[in-house]
């Protein structure tokens, strides 16, 4: 499999919701380096895994639209929105966050990462 499809395969599976398939994508030495709107954050693996249980508190579905996506070696550029439907209201989809993330693959995992988000 190449980089770019571990990426994709990442995103298109709702993995932000899913626990299984989040601890099988990251690397164990993985780092995310996070540049949001409401500042910058340093994530390792088990904070990932912490912000994907949080979310699946909040959220009955999650669903990635990619607008872009760019490999070159083991790095992947993605483009995408992010968006969500709540327990409280699960007929309507909101768009949660616009995001830009390079990816490091390593041992065909997510190793390190680079992403900006801006609030929808």
């Amino acid at each position: 499999m190449t980089a770019k499809e571990i990426v994709q395969n990442f995103y298109k599976s709702d993995a932000l919701l899913d626990e299984n398939i989040m601890e099988s994508s990251l690397h164990p030495e993985v780092i995310l380096d996070w540049n949001s709107s409401k500042g910058f954050l340093q994530m390792n693996r088990s904070e990932i895994l912490a912000l994907s249980a949080e979310l699946r508190v909040a959220y009955i579905r999650s669903k990635i639209r990619i607008s872009h996506i760019l490999e070159e070696g083991n790095l992947v550029s993605v483009r995408y929105s992010h968006y969500v439907k709540t327990f409280e209201n699960p007929r309507e989809e909101m768009l949660l966050a616009h995001f830009m993330v390079i990816w490091e693959i390593k041992d065909n995992k997510l190793y390190r990462g680079f992403q900006m988000s801006q609030l929808s």
